[in-house]
């Protein structure tokens, strides 16, 4: 499900390309790009490293698992009530499959910005203004959708509401791309680390419900 975007230039069309091109080429920006942008995905090539703890709490109850990652080999390390994984993404196995799937899972909402150029097999609409449905308020809204093939959620939807400066305030995930929102969150608290932005919590509009990182290191 995860690739980094490579730019793959032809060596005489680098060599042709002088700075007005550039710039014209800077200018022509998907909006996708751009929120990864705002988001600070410049800096990912110093990333070597992230750690962070993935929590939900419902009501009385709390749950968390905690993720090391590196980037560059694509090792993972999971750390929860249930035990400790440790595997690389690119040689799974039926033990690490589970680990994997709730990797991507809270990965996805960690670095959801990035996802939105990294993912392949997905569709993104025009840019829109509609009125948020939590704010209620007039924002900017794409929407990604994932292919019915591949990956552990097929077919799903993601609606991102975000503000002028490509910072997102709130989505709306649609499972299987149904017309009826299957969760509604919003996207605050945002911090930075090495350079990356990161909205630490997401709540729902009705209360009761929190999901929400800590311990976040990105070295």
């Amino acid at each position: 499900m995860i690739s980094l975007l490579v730019s793959c230039k032809a060596e005489t069309k680098e060599e042709n390309t002088t700075p007005e091109m550039i710039s014209e080429e800077q200018k022509e920006l998907t909006v996708a790009e751009k929120i990864a942008q705002a988001y600070g995905i410049d800096n990912w090539k110093n990333v070597n490293e992230i750690q962070f703890t993935f929590n939900v709490d419902r009501g009385d109850s709390h749950f968390e698992r905690s993720w090391t990652w590196s980037p560059k080999t694509d090792n993972v390390g999971l750390l929860s009530n249930e035990g400790d994984t440790n595997y690389n993404r690119k040689s799974l196995d039926s033990l690490s499959l589970d680990a994997d799937r709730a990797f991507v899972n809270d990965k996805y909402w960690l670095l959801s910005p990035f996802q939105l150029v990294w993912d392949q097999g997905t569709t993104i609409s025009k840019s829109t203004k509609e009125t948020a449905p939590m704010s209620k308020t007039k924002l900017n809204k794409i929407t990604i959708t994932y292919s019915n093939e591949g990956g552990y959620t097929p077919g799903d939807a993601y609606d991102f509401y975000f503000d002028d400066e490509y910072l997102i305030k709130e989505w709306v995930f649609r499972k299987g791309n149904s017309v009826e929102p299957s969760m509604i969150t919003s996207f605050e608290n945002y911090s930075e680390f090495n350079g990356i932005k990161i909205a630490k919590d997401h709540v729902k509009s009705e209360g009761n419900w929190k999901l929400y990182f800590t311990d976040i290191t990105i070295r």
